[in-house]
């Protein structure tokens, strides 16, 4: 909207039968005219981004032509929290999609995805390949506490914070959880009440009372004060090694806990071990 077509007019697009075209296609293997019509693009519309030649392989996901795509994928490891840093737009939540099973991984094929069988050959002999294993097995349930957002208070509007807390409780520790996060004085309040710190507390409160292979926290440390972010700290580290409900098979195995953050402090103190996603965030351009 408002374009003047300057990427187009600084060198005239040529279509497949050599005609000149009023249309223009970004290639992702640019050629020095592409490169002078993404410098010519008005409000850095299109970008040009410099990748390091050794980023060719190793690709985990990618969202279309010219669009971002992932390399490598962190491993998470039973009974060990992995922290996850890095800026925004860099590929965290798509790497926290992969891991829950919400997002198929097509290793950077656009025209044939992968199908599992291909996807575990590719994985074979690394950990992921037993956590992928595990997930297709349906013995991983992941619990996850989001971004908070305008839409998610939106869903839960109307609805106490007591009555959710208990209703999502799978291992009777909703009181528990409750007090350590400080929330028993908010039971009787609606979602949409509460400040930021106090959502905060309650959607990790939230994750925390589910029983589940694998734990997720995206940004739980986010409207936290200092004595809060600590707190949030030791529930989050305590879920590597809670026990199970008790059913036929017993004790289940030390938990995946994963979390995604900003502050390199609170990571540090939250973390076993920490992988740094690095690159650049996602851009239309060549």
């Amino acid at each position: 909207r408002g374009c003047g077509g300057e990427c187009i007019t600084v060198v005239p697009a040529t279509g497949a039968n050599g005609q000149t075209t009023s249309t223009i296609r970004m290639l992702e293997d640019s050629c020095m005219a592409c490169l002078n019509r993404a410098k010519k693009a008005p409000g850095d519309a299109v970008r040009i981004v410099n990748l390091p030649t050794a980023l060719t392989t190793n690709v985990t996901h990618k969202y279309g032509e010219n669009a971002f795509k992932l390399h490598g994928l962190p491993t998470p490891r039973p009974g060990s929290v992995l922290g996850l840093l890095g800026t925004n737009g860099i590929g965290k939540s798509t790497a926290l999609k992969v891991l829950a099973g919400r997002l198929k991984p097509n290793l950077g094929n656009l025209k044939e995805p992968p199908d599992w069988n291909k996807i575990m050959q590719y994985y074979r002999g690394s950990d992921l390949q037993n956590y992928f294993t595990a997930f297709l097995e349906d013995e991983l349930r992941v619990a996850t506490k989001v971004q908070l957002d305008t839409d998610f208070v939106r869903l839960l509007k109307g609805k106490k914070v007591g009555e959710l807390l208990k209703s999502r409780d799978q291992r009777g520790a909703w009181e528990e959880m409750a007090t350590k996060l400080e929330l028993m004085h908010l039971l009787e309040r609606e979602v949409q009440s509460l400040s930021g710190g106090e959502l905060q507390r309650f959607c990790i409160a939230c994750a925390a009372v589910r029983d589940a292979e694998v734990y997720m926290f995206d940004e739980p440390s986010s409207f936290l004060d200092c004595r809060q972010r600590m707190t949030a700290t030791d529930v989050i580290r305590e879920l590597v090694g809670i026990g199970s409900l008790e059913g036929a098979g017993g004790k289940k195995d030390a938990r995946y806990v994963i979390a995604v953050e900003h502050d390199l402090a609170v990571l540090d103190a939250m973390s076993d071990y920490v992988c740094c996603l690095y690159g650049e965030a996602g851009a239309y351009g060549v």
